[in-house]
């Protein structure tokens, strides 16, 4: 049975003009993801990583082409329901946690139901059953500085999760941590995709791309191979 298609980019472009200098990051890449699907973006610094997850998060729009997002135009979206996409359908796990020091894991999970105006009592619930999700309910009310490296991205991954977003959008997630935390929030990434997540992964490490069941590699701003992950 085919899956429905979440993310569908068609002829997409990107160009940056500073005065009469124009740079093309994107030079129109067409890529499609599944539903369920566990997909690494592969390749070198300049290579337009950047700017294709910029417009997958919606952070950014086409200067050409088009992006439908579960079969939504989002590349004709004005940018006050871009902010609605960017907080209900997609959830961000960046290289740098982005989490607020003064605040314990759960308020940290919760922010962006804040912004989606769901109740506090509501919120806790699901903040913490995130939480739990990542493998972190004794932790809860830890704040971000009592917390490991891996911990926090797994903090940040509950954030990611809480909105139960269309697809996890995950940017370098390993980049700051050790051997031992880049293993265990990868497994988590597993895991997360075993049970049905969609999953982006933005990466330029080839070992880190190989735990998705598919890679696209960019360089200069193109798609230039499309390819499954062999088992080892």
């Amino acid at each position: 049975m085919s899956r429905e298609i979440v993310v569908a980019l068609s002829g997409v472009r990107k160009t940056y003009r500073s005065g009469s200098i124009e740079f093309e990051a994107l030079r129109g890449v067409d890529m499609s993801i599944a539903e369920g699907e566990y997909v690494a973006v592969v390749g070198p610094s300049g290579s337009g990583k950047s700017t294709l997850m910029n417009i997958l998060g919606c952070l950014d729009v086409p200067t050409d082409g088009s992006y439908h997002l579960g079969g939504e135009d989002v590349s004709t979206m004005t940018e006050a329901d871009l902010a609605v996409v960017r907080n209900r359908r997609i959830g961000f796990v960046f290289q740098q946690f982005n989490l607020l020091p003064s605040l314990p894991a759960w308020r940290n999970v919760e922010l962006p139901l804040v912004y989606a105006g769901v109740h506090r009592s509501e919120r806790r619930d699901r903040a913490v059953e995130a939480l739990t999700r990542v493998g972190l309910g004794d932790r809860t009310d830890n704040r971000p500085g009592e917390l490991s490296g891996g911990q926090q991205q797994r903090v940040a991954v509950a954030r990611a999760l809480v909105t139960e977003p269309d697809i996890i959008l995950a940017d370098e997630p390993t980049g700051n941590l050790d051997s031992a935390s880049t293993e265990a929030v990868l497994g988590l990434l597993d895991e997360l995709h075993e049970s049905g997540r969609t999953i982006v992964l933005i990466t330029h490490e080839h070992d880190v791309a190989a735990r998705a069941n598919r890679n696209l590699t960019i360089r200069d701003g193109l798609i230039t191979a499309d390819e499954p992950v062999m088992a080892s």
